[in-house]
């Protein structure tokens, strides 16, 4: 048997229980040996400024730290200039010969898919996962089971679909209700809920 080695990034700002949901799931479903999760450096795409890469990182650590066959990866917030998936994936297949490899997005981010830099590139190297959190699919939802990558013409066995249960959990939420000195135990793991609190993150300033 091969390995199985995924990776899951995004901005982690910060990370929430619906992150740590999809890493658990897609470990279990994909069968991974290795999740890389994987917080993003310089976020070209992002129209704010994300919180320091040490916060981001370290609040990672304490999100996903204790999850077996989870490992946070720092390799994007060290790498100078913007950070592109595709160059992280060739990174992880020199590392991994002859592993198959799983991208791990969101429904939110397969609906952009297709403007991602390389994206057809992504797909050969990589199977790419959707976290489908109930309520995003069907007719009024976010996401198309159908046309699970829009814009983007891809082999249908390049991609695979995660089911998640409904969370309403997202990080936009999160920093509005810690700048609002709002609790947020109920939608971070408590870690990093202190983390928040002690390092006076997201407040107003």
């Amino acid at each position: 048997m091969g390995l199985n080695a995924g990776l899951f990034g995004g901005a982690f700002d910060p990370p929430h229980d619906a992150h740590v949901a999809l890493a658990r799931a897609a470990v279990a479903e994909l069968a991974l040996d290795r999740l890389h999760v994987v917080p993003t450096g310089d976020a070209w795409h992002k129209s704010r400024p994300l919180s320091p890469a040490a916060d981001r990182l370290a609040m990672c650590r304490l999100a996903f730290g204790g999850l077996p066959r989870v490992f946070v990866d720092d390799r994007e917030l060290r790498r100078d200039g913007p950070t592109y998936t595709i160059d992280t994936l060739t990174e992880l297949r020199a590392q991994y010969p002859g592993a198959a490899l799983f991208l791990q997005i969101g429904a939110d981010q397969a609906a952009a898919f297709h403007t991602w830099r390389r994206a057809r590139e992504i797909v050969a190297i990589a199977t790419v996962s959707i976290a489908a959190r109930a309520g995003q699919t069907g007719a009024e939802g976010q996401f198309d089971l159908k046309n699970p990558l829009p814009g983007l013409a891809v082999d249908p066995a390049r991609v695979r679909v995660l089911p998640l249960p409904a969370m309403p959990h997202s990080a936009t939420e999160v920093r509005r209700l810690a700048a609002a000195g709002q609790g947020i135990g109920h939608l971070v793991p408590a870690p990093v809920a202190g983390y928040i609190a002690d390092h006076h993150l997201y407040t107003p300033a």
